[in-house]
Formats: C-alpha cells, sequence, structure tokens
C-alpha cells in the first residue's frame, strides 16, 4: 500500500488558544541549562519573554538567547516550504514530491553502490529536539549504513569513551553536584559562557558565587582568563593540550603525600591501587615547565583538592577538543575517585531523570568497525566527523554518495570545514532537515522545513542526563506550524515508511497507532516507568498529566548517591581500564619528550584555541540582531608580547595560517590569553554564497574551522583536535584584508 504525506498526524496540544492575551510557561531550548521562561502572548504574537522565578532548577534565570526565541520564531528567513535546489535557485515544491525525491535518490544509490553510499549527519540541535530523538534516530538507524556521524565527535566524545569504560554506558556521565561543594576545579570549561555544558546548570554565576560565599573556591584551569576565570577565586593560564600533564602531576602529588583516599568506591574499584605506577613517572618538576603551572602551584593545588570538606574536578570543551583530550577527562575521573568524590555529596554525582532512556539507548561500543580511508574507530555506530569529507572524495567501493544532514551545519563545524565545502558539491544527493540556508545545506538538492521551537512540545530527554538537579517539565507548543513546516517526528516517520524501513517501534506500535500517539505518549510512559513513576512513594505518579498540571516544572529533588547499585558493568564494579587509557602514556612522552616534540613549532609557532559566547550557540543564532548586536565579537585575541615580536597594533588585520588554510580578522591585543596563544571564536564564517540569512552575513566573521585540521585527532578516541591548533600570523595592509 503506498504511503502518501497527506496522511493525518496528530498534532501537539497547543498550551493556548490562538486568540486572547495569554501566559506560557515553557523550557528554553536553546542550550543545555533548561531555563524556564515565562512567554506572554497576544493571539499569534510574543509580547515577552522573561525568566520563569517559580521555574524550581533556573529560579527566574535566562541568558540573551532565550528572548531570542521571539527572533527564531519570527524571521522572515526561517523556511516554511519543502525546497529544491535547481540552476535558477530554490524553487517551492509539495510535501509529496519532496519525500517522493528524498525516498527515490536514497534508494537508487543504495541500490546502486551499496547501503554506506548514504552517510548521516546530526547536529547539536538535535539533542533539544524529543521528536528526532525518539524517531529521527529510528530512521537514521534504518538505513543500516556504517558512514553515520554528528556534532559528538567535534564535542564531548570523550566523556563518552570515559562513562562507557568505567561505569558501563556511554551516558551514563556523572556531573558535579556544584550546589554543595566546596571547591570547584574547572579545566578547560567555561560555564558562564555555555550555561554548564554537560553540567546543565542554570543561572550558574549565582551558583558559583554561592560556593565562594559558603567559604569555597572556584578554580579555572584555562590558556585563557576566561568569563568565568574573571569571578574565580583563582585562575591559572596552562598552556593548550598540556592539561593531561597537570593531571598527571597531581596524582603524582597525591600518592607521594599519602593523600588517597578513595573512601566508598574503592571496595568495588579493583585495582584503585595501581595508578600510583602509571603517574609516578610525572613529577610537578617534570611538568611544570611544559605547562606552564609552577611546581608550587601544582602542589598546592593538589593539597587544596585532596583537604577540602568537598570537592570536585570539571573539565569540558578546552579539556576534550585536545591532542589528549580523552586521556585529560579519564585522569580527571581518577581524581575524582582518588580523593573520595565520586558519588559523594559536594562532588561527582548521577542525576536521576525522570525519562531515563538509557535502557533503549544500548550501553555503547567501540571499535566493531572502522572508516574505509582512514581506519578510524566507530564509537556506538559513528565514526569520527573529521573523517567524513576524505570518505566523499575518495574513490572505491563504499564511497560516500549522497548525505543527510539533520539540524547541523558540519562546514562550520568540523575540522577543515572549507575541505568539506567542496567535498559537498561532489555528492550525487543531499537533502537537510533544517529551517534556515546555511553554509552547509545551499549544497543540498532538497530541504525539508521542520517547525520553530514553539511550535513543538518539548521534554528535554538528554540533559536531564547531566543537570545538577533532578526535576522534570513538560512544555506545550505555543503556536501552530507556520506555513508547511512539519514536526521532526513526522518527517522522520514519512522518510521511513516511504523507504520501507523496518523499525522495532513501528512493528510494536503499527503505523497509525504512531501518528496518533507522537511523542507524548513514548514520553507518558518512559515517565510512568521510571524512578518517579506509579512504582514509587515519592512523587508518587509522576505522569505527562502530572507535568501538565504543574506547568513550571516538578522539584524531584538533590542529586543522590547510586553507587555501586547503578553501576552498568554486570559485576557492579567500576573498570578502570588501564589497558585501554594508559597506553595513551606512550603518545604523549612522545608528543611531549621525544625529540621531535618542538620540530613543528618553528613554522607554526603559536597555539589556536577556541572560544564561546553566551549569545551564541554554535553557528545557528547568528540571524537574530539582538544576539549579534554590539562590537564584532570574531577577533583574534592575542597576547601582547606576541603582538609586539609581530608589530601588530590593535584593530589591525591580521592573516593567521595553519597546515589546511588561512583566515584573516581584526587583531584583539590583551593579556586575556597567555603569551604564545590566540584566540578565534567559534561558528562564525557567514560569508559564502548562496545562504539565506542577512543578518548573519552582516556579521560574518570568519571560521576557526578553516584553521583546524581534519589530520589532528586525539588518538584514543577519533575526536577532533579544535584547540591547540599550530599557527602562523602576519600583519595585513587594509586594502589586503578587504
Amino acid at each position: 500500500m503506498p504511503i502518501h504525506s497527506h496522511l493525518p498526524f496528530n498534532q501537539p496540544e497547543l498550551s493556548r488558544h490562538s486568540t486572547g492575551s495569554h501566559t506560557h510557561y515553557r523550557t528554553c531550548t536553546l542550550c543545555e541549562a533548561m531555563c524556564g521562561v515565562e512567554i506572554k502572548t497576544e493571539g499569534l504574537q510574543i509580547v515577552s519573554i522573561r525568566g520563569d522565578e517559580r521555574d524550581p532548577f533556573s529560579r527566574g534565570h535566562i541568558c540573551p538567547k532565550a528572548v531570542a526565541l521571539k527572533d527564531l520564531h519570527e524571521d522572515p528567513e526561517r523556511i516554511r516550504h519543502p525546497l529544491r535546489r535547481t540552476p535558477d535557485g530554490w524553487e517551492r515544491i509539495s510535501w509529496d514530491d519532496a519525500l517522493k525525491t528524498v525516498t527515490s535518490q536514497l534508494k537508487r544509490i543504495q541500490k546502486q553502490y551499496g547501503r554506506d553510499a548514504v552517510a548521516t549527519y546530526l547536529g547539536n540541535p538535535n539533542a533539544h529536539n524529543m521528536g528526532t530523538l525518539l524517531f529521527g534516530l529510528m530512521f537514521l538507524k534504518g538505513l543500516r549504513t556504517k558512514n553515520k556521524f554528528s556534532a559528538t565527535s567535534v564535542d564531548q566524545l570523550p566523556h563518552h569513551i570515559v562513562s562507557y569504560q568505567l561505569f558501563g554506558h556511554y551516558l551514563y556521565i556523572p556531573v558535579p553536584d556544584l550546589d554543595h561543594t566546596d571547591y570547584f576545579l574547572m579545566i578547560g570549561g567555561n560555564p558562564l559562557a555555555s550555561n554548564g555544558s554537560m553540567m546543565s546548570a542554570p543561572d550558574v554565576k549565582a551558583r558559583l558565587k554561592a560556593v565562594q560565599a559558603r567559604g569555597g573556591q572556584v578554580v579555572v584551569i584555562d590558556p585563557r582568563r576566561t568569563e568565568t576565570a574573571e569571578i574565580a577565586s583563582q585562575h591559572h593560564f596552562i598552556r593548550p593540550a598540556t592539561d593531561a600533564l597537570l593531571l598527571l602531576g597531581m596524582l603524582h602529588v597525591l600518592h607521594r603525600e599519602g593523600w588517597v583516599r578513595p573512601n566508598h568506591v574503592a571496595a568495588f574499584t579493583p585495582a584503585w591501587d595501581q595508578v600510583g605506577h602509571f603517574v609516578a613517572p610525572y613529577p610537578p618538576e617534570r611538568v611544570s615547565e611544559l605547562t606552564g603551572i609552577s611546581v608550587e602551584t601544582i602542589e598546592r593545588l593538589t593539597h587544596e583538592f585532596a583537604h577540602a570538606k568537598r570537592a570536585v574536578c570539571y573539565g569540558r570543551m578546552g579539556a576534550s577538543v585536545q591532542a589528549f583530550g580523552t586521556l585529560t577527562q579519564y585522569l580527571i575521573m581518577l581524581l575524582n575517585i582518588l580523593t573520595g568524590r565520586l558519588d559523594q555529596r559536594g562532588g561527582l554525582m548521577f542525576p536521576t531523570p525522570a525519562v531515563n532512556v538509557l535502557g533503549q539507548s544500548g550501553r555503547g561500543h567501540i571499535g566493531k568497525y572502522r572508516s574505509r580511508v582512514r581506519g578510524l574507530p566507530e564509537f556506538t555506530g559513528e565514526l569520527p566527523v573529521a573523517c567524513l569529507a576524505e570518505e566523499i572524495l575518495t574513490e572505491g567501493d563504499g564511497q560516500i554518495k549522497a548525505l543527510i544532514v539533520a539540524a547541523g551545519n558540519p562546514v562550520l563545524s568540523t575540522p577543515n570545514g572549507a575541505q568539506l565545502d567542496r567535498a559537498l558539491e561532489e555528492l550525487e544527493f543531499m537533502v537537510s532537515v533544517d529551517f534556515y540556508i546555511n553554509e552547509t545545506n545551499r549544497h543540498a538538492d532538497i530541504i525539508l522545513p521542520p517547525v520553530g521551537p514553539l511550535e513543538r512540545d518539548h521534554y528535554d530527554i538528554v540533559f536531564h542526563n547531566f543537570a545538577i538537579r533532578d526535576t522534570a517539565k513538560w512544555s506545550n507548543a505555543l503556536f501552530p506550524p507556520q506555513g508547511e513546516a512539519r514536526q521532526d517526528w513526522q518527517i522522520y516517520i514519512d522518510l521511513a515508511l516511504r523507504m520501507q524501513i523496518k523499525s522495532p517501534l513501528l512493528r510494536k506500535l503499527g503505523n497509525f497507532a504512531i501518528r496518533e500517539l507522537g511523542p507524548a505518549a513514548l514520553i507518558d510512559g518512559l515517565l510512568r516507568s521510571g524512578e518517579y513513576g506509579h512504582k514509587t512513594r515519592l512523587h508518587h505518579g509522576l505522569s505527562l498529566a502530572k507535568l501538565k498540571t504543574n506547568p513550571q516544572g516538578i522539584d524531584l529533588g538533590a542529586l543522590k548517591s547510586h553507587l555501586p547499585a547503578k553501576l552498568w558493568h554486570k559485576d557492579k564494579q567500576i573498570h578502570l581500564s588501564f589497558d585501554y587509557f594508559m597506553t595513551d602514556l606512550s603518545r604523549l612522552e612522545q608528543h611531549f619528550f621525544g625529540k621531535q616534540a618542538q620540530a613543528h613549532r618553528q613554522d607554526y609557532p603559536l597555539q589556536l584555541i577556541g572560544r564561546r559566547h553566551v549569545r551564541s550557540n554554535n553557528s545557528w543564532l547568528h540571524n537574530s540582531q539582538r544576539l549579534v548586536k554590539g562590537k564584532p565579537r570574531c577577533t583574534l585575541i592575542i597576547h601582547p608580547q606576541d603582538a609586539a615580536a609581530y608589530g601588530i597594533t590593535h584593530g589591525e588585520w591580521v592573516e593567521i595560517g595553519s597546515r589546511v588554510g588561512s583566515v584573516r580578522a581584526q587583531a584583539e591585543v590583551s593579556d586575556q590569553v597567555m603569551q604564545g596563544v590566540v584566540s578565534l571564536p567559534h561558528g562564525w564564517g557567514h560569508h559564502r554564497a548562496g545562504t539565506r540569512w542577512s543578518i548573519a552575513e552582516q556579521h560574518a566573521g570568519v571560521s576557526m574551522n578553516d584553521l583546524t585540521d581534519e589530520l589532528l585527532l586525539d588518538e584514543l578516541s577519533g575526536n577532533a583536535v579544535l584547540n591547540g591548533i599550530p599557527v602562523q600570523l602576519r600583519a595585513v595592509t587594509p586594502e589586503a584584508a578587504v
């Protein structure tokens, strides 16, 4: 029986009617913080957006992005109808024609070249979309291609691998119990800009100040004096990509001084007492010069951390996206374990989300297969995105001929974006699910437009797993879909049915039931079967209906001790996996202490790091005037001594070059970075022709990822290296800068 796109779908339940004045409560979906917002509407118009003071998690806090929900909703450049690219430009087509084209092309290419000829890429916004998470992944998995990619391998992949190895599940990731700690040691994290990445923590500034108010310390280790470092008790510059050396030095001191006290975790962490053997070769005296942190400081930080009543060490982007990102995240975990901070109040703890999808998502796996060209290992069914371009450009069996991009812009967010930009032109077919024409999907043949954030129901499936307090909240859609835009989950179900994809979910529920029930019914089932469902006494009967009667959310309490009962390894033990992680020490030795360690620095004497801003979320929020206004943010920060050495003055145009290319930006001379380090922001570069977001084009900037190198990887995981990129620098004339 043929599938037609006009079959009815159950639409989201609108929180209010489309007439009159109303107040709505929902969760902002523009970053990980899950801030509660109060939105006042008049008919179909947004009157105001403010923080919801009664939200139990965010407590009235919002950042500038939340107000920009109005801009996203009203943006005249949003795509609201399916589009086909033609030699004369984009033309509007029907959903039936669009879906027929997509499915016929995907079928043709897989039949002609094999399943792996179709690749997929998932961008970060998918993590904020329950429809995509519940149904989109079903469709993409059903394609049965090995060429699946996502933003994970330019972001948090080391976190997942560490948790998979130690705790038995790649999503079982502990987070800082920020509200109860006395000593917060941050390595490569800037939560005042990110609102707490892999540590969902709204109003993080107030929470950090609360640590200090109760007599505690906030300590930041970073090559840049970040927004968070500015309010910290201590900030210490560290040379990029040397965090593993610092941690090895701290662990050495910990063992040398007899400060190792794993407490109750020792009972289910076999071989914890063997760590001293691996860290013995790394006394502070050996690592100090390389890190830029004095011996005395390394020893003092170790003493402070080990002797604080409640302490926690947290590492984020700067720690992850570097040459030794996975080893660094592992050593951070060892520091927390060996000082008794894991699974302890004020330390590193595991959230208890009301909707727990860990049982349905699979525990994870490493290296079941490898990429065709470079032989890079998969992780949980995804290959490192750093190899996407070469898999398109390199001829032979398994060459990628078609690409599905869902809410992503890898040309601006992955290494050597210029190479990927060129590679996309070689595809036989490309389809994008997105509501903007961006630097990536300008190459697409078909664009399928989903609804905007305020036109869909919402429950945070992902970020409650990383929240520093357990809460639950459901958000009804505020508005009906604009134009012909469709719910993401509807798009993916239609594609799955037309592709005749066999899915356990589709088999179990049936096509009609899926269309009638949608994501809401699945969320209700997960709530009822979860930790706070009908089987529990506390919060008895947590369900979707109960959340709807509490639109501002329900507080489920502070983080709780879980171990060892909830470890995912069958033996209920923490596996330190020395054979996996500590083998990377040989690479570290060669990199930092080998004869060729400094040879390449002659041609590229500076190290490039990225940076984030509270008004940005990667590349896709730059079409909001309120988020890009003010002084230009896409500048190259350079230390005054480096600027003097190169004859560069503040505001002058400079050219930054790496192995893969060069870009030009204005110099911002500041001691905000340490000497030898320069910094460009992530997510800019809106100068490429053929996009459709005019405000972003007016504030184009340059893409840092036109400098990052797809050949530089954290070899332990395949994660991209975005920090510590070797670069050279020169001043350019004003004429040459144009």
